[in-house]
């Protein structure tokens, strides 16, 4: 069984307006259109260094994901 990756939720706070294109275009990468948007990613390196690139214009908060049930059969 393969090992679950964290995930993290990203929420746009601050308008990517008068920023750098570099950066206008990493928030548009992480999935974000409009103020106060959010996306769900699993919690990688490239993830990570891209929040951190635009960590002024984000807000970050880690998802705890339920672990999965057993069935019985």
């Amino acid at each position: 069984m393969a090992k679950q990756e964290k995930q993290i939720r990203v929420r746009l706070v601050k308008s990517p307006i008068g920023q750098k294109p570099r950066a206008r275009k990493t928030v548009k990468a992480l999935g974000l259109k409009k103020l106060q948007s959010s996306s769900v990613h699993e919690a990688t390196p490239s993830i990570l260094g891209m929040v951190r690139a635009v960590s002024h214009l984000v807000a970050v908060e880690e998802i705890s994901t339920p672990r999965a049930l057993k069935i019985k059969e």
